[in-house]
């Protein structure tokens, strides 16, 4: 974790202007094993919050190992800025894994962000692990909708550049907008979602961080989490 973490929004405007050049845009998966879900929830009207990691299995999807933090955000909620206000607990309960994943799959958005460096690129740049984003709407862009088919996709473009892929993971269902972190193309990107997604929309990576941040702020502050 950089020290001392931007507190302002000018701090953390020049701190995404300083590192978002050093995202790699490229990289295979080939090989991997270990997967990592993230996610965060926040108790309602609060800011308190819980953030979860999962280590799953990739060859059977199943939990290697689990963590979770409480704690209560610093930075305001700024669109954009996300990453200020979750990465000091996200990095908390990533430093607590014993297990060490492979690449980093985070409940948002990699370079599909409108200054291409959204909680993604950001972790997974500072954690030095691919990492992709998998958010259920779109935050910047413009797409077409993809073919019913599973496996059918898009491009999420933003003044003309492919930011992302619009990713249909089920039959039917609502798409997923998949943008690259760090360290890993677009295209080893989705794949993998696919495989993290054989069942539901969402992978399962993300379907397993969601279900214990919420469970582990429920405990925590007998509240409904949002």
């Amino acid at each position: 974790m950089p020290q001392p973490w931007p507190v302002t929004e000018a701090a953390a405007l020049a701190e995404q202007d300083r590192l978002r050049g050093s995202v790699v845009t490229s990289g295979t998966l080939s090989g991997i094993r270990l997967v990592a879900g993230l996610d965060v929830a926040y108790a309602k009207d609060s800011d308190q919050l819980a953030a979860a990691v999962v280590v799953l299995d990739t060859a059977t999807l199943t939990p290697v190992e689990q963590q979770a933090v409480t704690g209560t955000a610093s930075f305001p909620y700024v669109p954009g800025l996300l990453a200020f206000r979750e990465i000091p607990a996200l990095a908390d309960a990533l430093g607590r894994l014993r297990a060490v994943p492979d690449v980093l799959v985070c409940d948002g958005y990699g370079i599909a962000h409108p200054r291409r460096f959204g909680l993604a690129s950001h972790l997974g740049l500072l954690a030095g692990v691919p990492s992709i984003g998998v958010a259920k709407t779109p935050f910047v862009g413009e797409y077409d909708e993809p073919a019913r088919a599973r496996g059918a996709w898009t491009d999420l473009t933003d003044g003309g550049e492919i930011v992302g892929r619009v990713l249909r993971t089920q039959p039917g269902v609502n798409p997923v907008f998949v943008s690259v972190g760090h360290a890993v193309s677009l295209d080893e990107a989705c794949d993998l979602v696919l495989r993290l997604s054989p069942r539901y929309r969402l992978p399962e990576t993300t379907r397993a961080a969601d279900h214990l941040a919420r469970a582990t702020l429920a405990r925590a502050t007998r509240t409904t989490p949002t």
